[in-house]
């Protein structure tokens, strides 16, 4: 196992606990677990995401996305009516998953939809104004007048 020390990176830094978290968690991840069912993450645009993941044989019904702080849940609970079919070969897995995504600050899910098999979900990032970067004016030799007089 592989352990990322970022200690040296912290004796700088503030607040950034989280991100060794993040880092242990993927190092921990076991690979036949996160590869079902497949998904793709594109970016449409400066502050636009869409998540698309290969639900086959899933229905809306059978799918459930949920956003708690910043991770996003999508899990599927495939209808069994396996009692009724003989399979020579069975290729489409149909099996239940749970995959997590862990959203950037300010990314909020836009919409879901299930289309042809695959279910895409949209995110954008939405930075609050008070957040956003601002011009901070500069004063001159007047504005210090200006506060000496009043002291």
């Amino acid at each position: 196992m592989t352990t990322i020390d970022f200690t040296p990176l912290f004796r700088s830094t503030i607040g950034f606990e989280r991100m060794q978290r993040l880092f242990d968690a993927a190092t921990r991840m076991d690979p036949s677990v996160s590869s079902y069912p497949p998904y793709n993450i594109e970016a449409l645009g400066e502050d636009a995401y869409r998540l698309t993941m290969a639900v086959a044989g899933f229905s809306a019904a059978d799918l459930d996305i949920t956003v708690k702080e910043d991770t996003l849940s999508i899990s599927g609970q495939a209808a069994k009516n396996d009692a009724e079919n003989a399979y020579l070969h069975r290729g489409i897995a149909g099996r239940s998953f749970d995959r997590r995504f862990v959203l950037a600050e300010h990314i909020k899910v836009a919409g879901a939809n299930l289309v042809n098999g695959l279910l895409h979900i949209d995110l954008t990032r939405e930075v609050p104004e008070e957040k956003k970067p601002r011009k901070i004016e500069i004063g001159g030799e007047q504005a210090k007048a200006i506060d000496s007089k009043a002291a």
